[in-house]
């Protein structure tokens, strides 16, 4: 039979322990016990997962869009939706000190045959040379095979280089002959508009990772660009790239102060503000609901606690007559209701971290990439989020412990003694 250690506190210790394990030996814990430990492992790691998920979600998605896109655009208002004066600009907003390269480029909406029945929109860019695609759009890193599209190509006809999964919808591949069709400069004649017709030559293959890129993005020269749309000399507007993308909100406000009207600046996080804005929406959400999960498990607490409380009425008031305080059996039932909060949050969060770390490293969970934009389920835990988690669970759990303990405390030694 173990011994009582010496001490007040020893002894609350010691009694807390008592009531945790359970009765004549059979088990180290009790069922009870067991059960509201297991709400908050339960509810911890599930905490832990959701909020790891969304996190990867939102930090892959913007790795990607910062390593395939500018950091920010300039666009001139207009209805013609081209800029003519673009060395001006240009020379603008190269001279501010965050901007780090800075250069003119095409957007237009084309379609793509490739010389069968089937034909497939598609976005194509102009970039002026190879080093701008490399610095600004990080194209050559994404070439899966091929080259770039600004060299001499073997058909004589202008180079392009496609996404991914839109060459494999439409059976491109380097060498391949492909006919771009423009609409943006289509010619009324007799019978109706008819568009602009390209030939150009697929020179490369390129993968960014994000599902609406690799099925809809192209790439060519400016001039080749410009010759298809009839522009001249004009372009779309002026890209840019900033030293700290995180800071290009305030470097495009900069700019726009500078350049004014009819120009518009918009930076990486502006273009793709709908969506950032969905995922923290959806991530603040999700975190509401599974932290209902951990008020669960803390009502399972109390409730563990108050059972105690009935079960050892008797006992209690023994104790309050061998002399130990209301205070001091206040500490017995809060040290019984800490010690699940503990054990469940650290077993929910090694949970947790180790089913994280499986699937970031393993990553045997697929996604349908024209869904969620990703096609795997990325997860990134920071240890601000964890450390919120697992703080959050450890006062639920600890408040938990709070009325049980009190309603304990008020037990006169003359009433817990008669109690039957």
């Amino acid at each position: 039979m173990s011994r009582a250690p010496r001490g007040s506190h020893g002894l609350e210790w010691f009694v807390a322990r008592r009531y945790l394990s359970s009765r004549k030996g059979r088990g180290f814990l009790s069922l009870i016990t067991l059960i509201a430990i297991g709400g908050v492992t339960v509810g911890v790691m599930a905490l832990l997962i959701v909020i790891g998920v969304m996190s990867g979600l939102q930090h892959d998605l913007q790795r990607k869009i910062l390593g395939s896109n500018p950091h920010g655009i300039v666009l001139q208002i207009g209805e013609d939706v081209r800029m003519d004066d673009w060395q001006q600009v240009l020379e603008r907003v190269r001279r501010d000190p965050a901007v780090t390269v800075a250069e003119p480029f095409i957007y237009t909406e084309v379609g793509l045959n490739a010389g069968g029945d089937y034909s497939e929109g598609a976005v194509l860019r102009g970039v002026p040379s190879d080093s701008a695609a490399t610095r600004i759009a990080g194209l050559s890193k994404h070439l899966v095979s091929g080259t770039m599209p600004f060299g001499k190509t073997d058909s004589g006809h202008p180079g392009i280089i496609v996404g991914s999964r839109l060459a494999d919808r439409l059976g491109l591949y380097p060498g391949k002959l492909v006919t771009v069709v423009s609409f943006q400069n289509a010619k009324l004649t007799a019978t109706g508009f008819m568009p602009q017709l390209r030939r150009f030559e697929v020179t490369g293959i390129f993968e960014t990772g994000l599902y609406q890129y690799d099925t809809k993005f192209t790439y060519t020269s400016l001039s080749a660009a410009q010759n298809l749309l009839g522009m001249g000399s004009s372009v779309t507007g002026v890209e840019f790239n900033v030293v700290d993308p995180w800071h290009a909100d305030a470097v495009a406000a900069r700019l726009q102060k500078e350049l004014d009207y009819p120009y518009k600046v918009d930076d990486w996080q502006d273009q793709n503000a709908s969506l950032f804005s969905a995922l923290k929406l959806e991530k603040l959400a999700m975190a509401v609901i599974l932290l209902l999960i951990v008020l669960v498990a803390a009502f399972n607490i109390v409730s563990t606690l108050i059972m105690v409380v009935t079960d050892k009425t008797r006992e209690i008031g023994i104790l309050r007559s061998m002399g130990i305080t209301g205070r001091g059996i206040q500490r017995i039932f809060m040290m019984q209701g800490t010690v699940i909060g503990l054990v469940g949050t650290v077993l929910g969060g090694s949970l947790g971290g180790l089913l994280a770390w499986l699937l970031a490293r393993y990553q045997f969970i697929t996604l349908p990439g024209d869904v969620y934009f990703v096609d795997h389920l990325p997860v990134e835990l920071t240890p601000w989020d964890v450390g919120l988690i697992l703080g959050a669970s450890l006062l639920i759990s600890f408040l938990a412990t709070l009325y049980p303990a009190r309603q304990a405390a008020r037990l006169t030694p003359v009433e817990a003694i008669r109690h039957e």
